[in-house]
Order: structure tokens, then C-alpha cells, then sequence
């Protein structure tokens, strides 16, 4: 084979990079972010649209996180591949945080119910029967009450980051080609 390796991946370091990657947990993001740095848009535009990707993000909608924010981000004429890439956000890591966090400022917004915070067996009962009617005003309706600030959070505080990291690797880029065109004139 042209392109096998020599000596076979052992398990023990298949296990060892499914818990910790060769190249790291930092390699991901970061190539993300360059990813959303090097777009041809204005860094507005940008900007835009990564605080649609993190405003969706901090919404209970799961699988409709980049229906969201590119709707966000056409609307506001933002730039769509960056809404939709910070949409990533929203995973498996962070999704319980998001979900906990969204739900207890929902519960402290709405103030003491009647009916009472539901309990994590009384949730997995219904949903283990379908009741998803029932859940709405228990779990649904604070969460999404809830999840209303923090995406407006989300997109107040990566706006502003977004700008100025796309502008000033706009404005290093311009720079870099300008005095790289002098030098081989």
C-alpha cells in the first residue's frame, strides 16, 4: 500500500489519542478561527456573523443552530460561512452548560411557579412517555426564557472580539502583501 503506515497503530495509543490528540485540543479552534479570520468579507460583516453563530448557540434549538444564525446573520448582513462555523459553539462539551445555565436564569426570570422546578426523574418519566406537552411549562419554558440573555450576552460579547481580531488580521494581511509586492518589484 502506498500510504500505510509502517509500523501499526498499537491500541494503547489509539486510547491514548481518543483522550488527548497528538496535535492537541487547541489545533481545532484555532484552526477555526483562522478559518473565519481569512474570509474576504468586512470585518463588520464578519463580526456579524460569528454574534449570530454564538447568540444561536446559546438556544435550546439543537439541530436548528445553523438554520438560526444564518437566518440572524442574512438578516442582519452578516457573513453566512462565519455564522454558520461559530455555530460550533454549541457541542457536546458545552451543551449541558448551556442548557443549566439557560435554565436557571429562565427559572430566576419567571420567578416561583406553582407548579414547581421539576425533578430529573419527573423530566425522564415524561420524556420517556412523550409528554412533551407537559414539559413545556416545567423545563421548556424557562429554558427558553432563559436562553433569550444569554444569546444576547453571547452576541454583545463576540461582536467587539470578532471585529477587532478580523481587522486587525485584515490590516496585517494588506501589509504583509504590500511589502511582499515592493520587495519583488
Amino acid at each position: 500500500m502506498l500510504f500505510r503506515r509502517r509500523k501499526p497503530v498499537t491500541i494503547s495509543e489509539r486510547l491514548r489519542a481518543l483522550l488527548w490528540p497528538r496535535k492537541g485540543f487547541r489545533r481545532g479552534p484555532r484552526y477555526m478561527a483562522l478559518r473565519i479570520l481569512r474570509l474576504s468579507s468586512s470585518p463588520h460583516s464578519i463580526a456579524v456573523g460569528v454574534a449570530a453563530g454564538a447568540a444561536s448557540s446559546f438556544t435550546p434549538f439543537f439541530g436548528l443552530h445553523i438554520i438560526i444564525a444564518v437566518a440572524v446573520a442574512s438578516a442582519f448582513s452578516g457573513n453566512l460561512l462565519a455564522a454558520a462555523i461559530t455555530t460550533a459553539l454549541a457541542n457536546p462539551v458545552t451543551i449541558p452548560m448551556i442548557l443549566t445555565a439557560s435554565y436557571e436564569l429562565g427559572t430566576v426570570i419567571m420567578g416561583p411557579q406553582a407548579s414547581g422546578p421539576a425533578t430529573g426523574a419527573d423530566v425522564a418519566h415524561m420524556v420517556e412517555h412523550l409528554e412533551l406537552s407537559a414539559l413545556w411549562g416545567p423545563v421548556f419554558k424557562p429554558m427558553l426564557i432563559g436562553s433569550v440573555p444569554l444569546a444576547a450576552a453571547g452576541a454583545l460579547i463576540f461582536y467587539p472580539l470578532a471585529y477587532q481580531a478580523a481587522r486587525l488580521f485584515q490590516s496585517r494581511r494588506r501589509r504583509a502583501r504590500a511589502s511582499g509586492a515592493r520587495s519583488t518589484s
